[in-house]
């Protein structure tokens, strides 16, 4: 089952990948990166347009198959792995926004000094 935290990038809930998962995902990202950078130099075109030729479509799928989420921005990819984020606060639950937080954006919260994240795969 997805871990499903808030992602202050998209500013909601998301299910966050694991390690492995992620290793799944990743080369399926960075080869259509590379397509999707090759379209634009060679259309002359926006992000927007290239997305539309179906930029990293088969990320996507695997993402919603791990999942259950259907994402519809691949680069959002890129920040929906769970050993980003640090732990969670222990004020208000939600998790640090990087393992080396040293406050939670959300409630101020701050972490003792001495105290090291474990991973960003703390429940």
């Amino acid at each position: 089952m997805p871990h499903t935290i808030y992602c202050w990038r998209c500013k909601a809930d998301r299910p966050m990948l694991t390690a492995a998962e992620w290793e799944l995902i990743r080369p399926h990202l960075e080869s259509h990166l590379e397509q999707f950078k090759r379209y634009c130099r060679e259309h002359t075109s926006g992000p927007a347009e290239a997305v539309a030729t179906g930029f990293s479509s088969e990320a996507l799928a695997l993402y919603e198959a791990l999942t259950d989420f259907k994402e519809t921005k691949p680069l959002a990819l890129y920040h929906h792995c769970l050993d980003l984020f640090g732990p969670q606060c222990p004020q208000c639950g939600n998790h640090l926004r990087t393992p080396q937080a040293r406050f939670c954006a959300m409630c101020s919260y701050e972490r003792p000094i001495g105290v090291e994240a474990a991973g960003g795969s703390e429940a």
